[in-house]
């Protein structure tokens, strides 16, 4: 992601940039949740409205408590593993990369109407290439053109609304009661399931916010929240029930791929079903933008980490990590070469990936109550409420499995390798160990050979290994700082530890601190650990003080959870200092 800027984006611009995905999805959610709940299409759209209210306050809590991008992934880093963490950011990756993919496929679809000798393929590729030199210039840059699109998409379809309530209001709601009184097949309570289910998917976009929080101003993230909700809330179950008013249920199956536009010509004419096939264009366009933007700002925390290769950080001109939008246009250019634009399978992707990651980021928020309770927050989720949403949106992943069991299978073509290149990264130091005991196996014969790879490999592991952490301490306890060590040797690449307690002018050190330390450098022989005092008071100051003096990233300096009256500063203002007990 880009360097952040001076100002931030405002509520309007971080609105419009994972607005664009979410409010697209008026152009097939409410088609295809009529295909599976009839004449109670609208009914399934306010439930998801329901279940999208209670996320709002899942998402408040945990990103207010841990603002830093990363979205589902940085929720799990700080409560849980860098393991757990890095599953919940394959699923993430591969639902931005669907994303990208179809919606660039489908607004070339769209265009293709207008245009009918449009090259769909070509004409894919070189939209995904244009969002990735846009998305290249700059988060700035990039906001103005989703903006722009934003207004665009809220405008048409108040059109379309309007025009759509002026032939009601002359020609009644006849044809909705025909659709209404309709057999629903098989019970009305499978109808809302399924109907439910299908319009979950209806809601990819609202992820998108937490993972470019640090672009955004102060106190924008919930507003965006909101105002994504609100959207959805209004623009999907209005227009399954303006489609349901206008025409019959056979010709709403028969328009399944365009519904909008022909809704467009039967209530303003040609005019209006052209501005709906630019609208769909350009909004579908929109969503490509943030899956681009999303994507760099996950992919970018992940390689602060070391769950990603360093390369990945390379910044332009711009301080854009030029490296990481590229890799994805490529990445997903590559996807649309294997699929040969048949996106059948790409949805199973999209699918399971996406109502996957609501999961876990509900599972996050429990985890952040349970462990980091004394964590201050501006929101806070009921339990009930959290419990509810998870719930909810395990049921519709559930439910799109049953009505789509190939997109199990399809899912795992693409979860599979994702995760190995992780695995790789978590554990490249038992690789390259491995690969070091092989090479000098096989010294005796190639002697040459192998004394230089085995310098270069230990030359690398040592590098790796040199990596300093820092883990702060009030002091005193020995089960906490032991804790501390076994975080640092299960989850980090190092074999040095500095561990620092800050005392008040005047303060004593605890007096058992200095003799426990040399007692777990004693129990932990593979680490190195030096025991600091330092004296003053432990702030947002200190720590980037301490980060530049011994060139240690603030995100390899450790705290315990603290007690929300002693603990004044939030992550954000400490760095992006992590809790590890």
């Amino acid at each position: 992601m880009s360097e952040k800027t001076n100002h931030g984006l405002n509520e309007w611009s971080a609105t419009a940039i994972c607005g664009n995905d979410i409010t697209s999805s008026c152009l097939y959610v409410s088609a295809l949740s009529i295909m599976y709940a009839g004449q109670w299409a609208w009914v399934s759209l306010l439930m998801v409205s329901a279940v999208l209210y209670f996320y709002r306050s899942i998402y408040g809590e945990v990103v207010g408590a841990l603002p830093l991008n990363g979205g589902a992934y940085n929720a799990l880093l700080n409560t849980t593993s860098k393991f757990v963490a890095s599953l919940a950011a394959s699923f993430t990756l591969l639902s931005y990369m669907a994303t990208a993919v179809i919606s660039a496929n489908e607004a070339m679809h769209y265009l293709s109407i207008l245009w009918q000798s449009l090259p769909i393929t070509l004409a894919t590729i070189i939209l995904l290439a244009a969002f990735m030199f846009l998305t290249i210039m700059g988060i700035g840059e990039s906001a103005k053109v989703a903006t722009a699109i934003f207004i665009l998409h809220l405008t048409t379809m108040g059109l379309l609304i309007l025009s759509a309530v002026w032939v009601l209001a002359h020609n009644g709601l006849t044809i909705f009661w025909e659709n209404f009184h309709m057999p629903v097949e098989g019970s009305l309570t499978m109808a809302l399931f399924f109907g439910f289910s299908a319009a979950m998917l209806g809601i990819s976009g609202f992820e998108s916010s937490a993972n470019f929080v640090e672009e955004q101003k102060p106190g924008v993230f919930p507003k965006t929240l909101r105002n994504m909700w609100v959207a959805v809330t209004i623009i999907n179950p209005m227009i399954a029930f303006l489609a349901l008013s206008l025409t019959p249920m056979s010709e709403i199956r028969g328009h399944q791929e365009a519904l909008l536009s022909y809704m467009g010509h039967v209530t303003g004419g040609e005019w209006l079903a052209g501005l709906i096939a630019v609208d769909a264009t350009l909004v579908l366009s929109g969503a490509v933008l943030t899956s681009f933007i999303g994507v760099t700002g996950l992919v970018h925390r992940m390689v602060l980490d070391r769950c990603l290769p360093q390369f990945l950080l390379k910044v332009n001109r711009h301080g854009t990590q030029y490296r990481i939008v590229i890799a994805f246009f490529v990445l997903s250019v590559s996807v649309l070469a294997v699929t040969q634009g048949q996106l059948t399978a790409l949805a199973g992707v999209y699918t399971i990936s996406f109502l996957s990651v609501m999961v876990l980021f509900g599972v996050g928020n429990l985890l952040l109550k349970i462990r980091r309770s004394g964590l201050p927050r501006p929101i806070s989720a009921t339990w009930v409420g959290v419990l509810f949403a998870i719930t909810a949106v395990f049921a519709a992943l559930l439910g799109n499995i049953v009505m789509n069991p190939v997109y199990v299978g399809i899912f795992f073509e693409y979860f599979l390798p994702t995760v190995i290149v992780v695995l790789i990264m978590l554990n490249r130091i038992v690789l390259l160990n491995a690969c070091l005991f092989f090479i000098k196996a096989v010294s005796g014969k190639l002697t040459w050979v192998t004394e230089t790879l085995s310098k270069k490999i230990q030359a690398k592991i040592d590098d790796i290994n040199s990596q300093q952490v820092v883990f702060f301490t009030r002091g005193g306890d020995l089960a906490n700082l032991n804790l501390a060590l076994i975080y640092v040797r299960n989850n980090e690449h190092t074999n040095r530890m500095k561990i620092v307690t800050v005392v008040h002018e005047g303060g004593e050190v605890p007096s058992r601190l200095a003799e426990d330390v040399r007692f777990l450098d004693r129990a932990y022989p593979e680490i190195v650990i030096e025991f600091i005092v330092l004296y003053g008071e432990f702030s947002p100051a200190l720590v980037q003080e301490l980060s530049a003096k011994w060139n240690i990233a603030t995100n390899f300096m450790f705290i315990g959870s603290p007690s929300g009256r002693l603990f004044t500063y939030t992550l954000a203002e400490l760095g992006g200092v992590r809790l590890i007990i």
